[in-house]
């Protein structure tokens, strides 16, 4: 049986924030929060309604036309995002241990999603005191160059799975931009959310220009979305919600950004390193409990090596540590909810009638209590069915054969979704030309899901809109102002002259 760890400070309440306040909703509602061991409800948090966003989309106007965030150089609020970045560094140990018991997810792996989140603002920091704009010149006739200019109020929604990383993934580049925000966090997972403010305020941010309401996604988050003065949304979430989101920022042509969700291939040739595919494709689908949109969570394998790679595969599976997610030897902790439980489940059951179940299958044993699911690997998956085409965003995995390249490469075009995609050979021809083929926004060779975060971030399909990253996500939340100023004579063409 698992033990019940709760850490140290835990809340009594959790609040909005709201220009420089923690405050109640304005109707007083809650809703309740619970942690995924236990399943009981361990704290109450405040209620968005479309009332506590329009405050927050207030304050955040106020700190962008009249406070100095906007108009800090570059170097000033570099400093600050660093400081953000030496107070999560500070606390990365609370802040996974808050993450862990909120999500279920194992600590050592919310332990560097913490890390990565300071990454995240150092690296937003360094960039835009680097970053440089265009000019371009005809000599003796013309110079143009880029004014950049942040847009205004971000609207920023943020999922459940690894939320503290995926929050700094948003925040540090929207403000590293001269944006203010309005961050609205997943209902499921509120608690790692409520350590922004303070961590904020220490660092010196000006007042107003983070803002957080906490509530449910047709509520705070829908309310968000239809606010007139918030020109920018950039959400990571479920395809559906996306397709919601796109519809109701339509009539006001909001800015968008959507990372949405995924069943990304990982295709391994015979030529591969089994032993480095193996490992990999293990560890990207059943890392992060399964819940994660770049998921490995189809994998193809050719013919000649099917048999070798599936008995190899499902008895490292069966051999995974599923337990208390505070322990640091769990692979495998407990996911985020019992809805969200009973879903994957539900999957697995239809599994079990469209695949071979060749290790998991249910709830691991000594395990009565929590959302615990044993790693689940269904293999001879056929390319129509509902466990191969459809994100079960948990410890899953269907393994399909295929002989040869261009059957491959059907298969894994073959879904709605076009997120990631992982290949496994040593050709370097085909390496590159499946690569290229591959309808994916990213694509690993010979590698798991390891980013740099210089590069393009998202997906084609139903996998996403747009892409962030490095300059890109600059891009998004800044106006690209163009300049022109003639040099020496203006010839015009004289209306009405003659």
């Amino acid at each position: 049986m698992t033990t019940h760890h709760v850490p140290a400070g835990l809340p009594t309440s959790i609040q909005h924030y709201i220009d420089g306040r923690f405050v109640d909703s304005v109707d007083g509602g809650t809703f309740d929060v619970l942690d995924p061991v236990s399943n009981e409800n361990y704290v109450k948090a405040a209620a968005g309604q479309k009332a506590d966003v329009d405050l927050a989309v207030a304050a955040a106007t106020r700190a962008f036309k009249e406070g100095p965030w906007p108009r800090m150089k570059p170097r000033d609020r570099a400093r600050i995002l660093n400081k953000v970045a030496d107070a999560v560094e500070a606390q990365d140990a609370h802040l996974a241990e808050f993450e862990t018991f909120d999500t279920g997810l194992p600590i050592t792996q919310a332990l560097g999603q913490a890390q990565r989140a300071a990454e995240n603002f150092r690296f937003f920091a360094d960039l835009v005191v680097a970053q440089a704009d265009d000019t371009y010149k005809v000599p003796g006739a013309q110079v143009n160059y880029v004014n950049r200019k942040p847009i205004g109020v971000a609207g920023l929604i943020t999922p459940w799975n690894t939320p503290f990383m995926l929050e700094s993934w948003k925040l540090a580049p929207a403000l590293a931009s001269g944006c203010t925000v309005v961050l609205k966090p997943a209902e499921f997972t509120p608690l790692s959310a409520s350590l922004w403010a303070s961590i904020f305020e220490e660092a010196g941010l000006p007042q107003g220009a983070f803002n957080l309401v906490n509530g449910l996604g047709e509520e705070a988050g829908d309310a968000l979305v239809k606010h007139p003065d918030v020109p920018l949304i950039s959400f990571t979430g479920e395809s559906r919600t996306g397709q919601i989101i796109f519809g109701n920022a339509a009539p006001m042509l909001k800015g968008l950004s959507m990372e949405l969700g995924g069943k990304s291939p990982a295709v391994v040739f015979a030529d591969a390193d089994l032993d480095a595919a193996i490992d990999s494709t293990l560890f990207g689908v059943f890392s992060l409990n399964g819940e994660r949109c770049t998921a490995g969570s189809r994998i193809l394998v050719e013919r000649s090596i099917y048999d070798e790679f599936v008995e190899r595969y499902a008895a490292r599976a069966a051999n995974i540590v599923v337990g208390d997610p505070h322990d640091p030897a769990t692979e495998v902790g407990a996911l985020v909810h019992p809805e969200h439980f009973e879903k994957v489940m539900s999957y697995v059951e239809i599994g079990k009638s469209e695949g071979r179940l060749v290790a998991g299958g249910g709830r691991p044993e000594g395990l009565p209590t929590g959302n615990y699911v044993s790693p689940t690997v269904f293999v001879d998956v056929a390319p129509d069915a509902r466990i191969f085409q459809e994100e079960i965003f948990g410890p899953v995995v269907a393994i399909t054969p295929f002989d040869t390249d261009e059957e491959a490469l059907e298969l894994a075009n073959g879904v709605r979704y076009g997120l990631a995609a992982y290949i496994w050979t040593n050709d370097l021809k085909r390496a590159h030309s499946f690569s290229q083929n591959v309808e994916a926004g990213m694509v690993w060779l010979n590698s798991h899901n390891v980013r740099d975060l210089r590069t393009p971030f998202g997906g084609v399909k139903a996998s996403g809109l747009g892409h962030e990253g490095g300059y890109l996500s600059i891009d998004f939340y800044t106006d690209s102002q163009a300049v022109h100023i003639t040099l020496g004579a203006v010839h015009t063409p004289r209306f009405g002259a003659a």
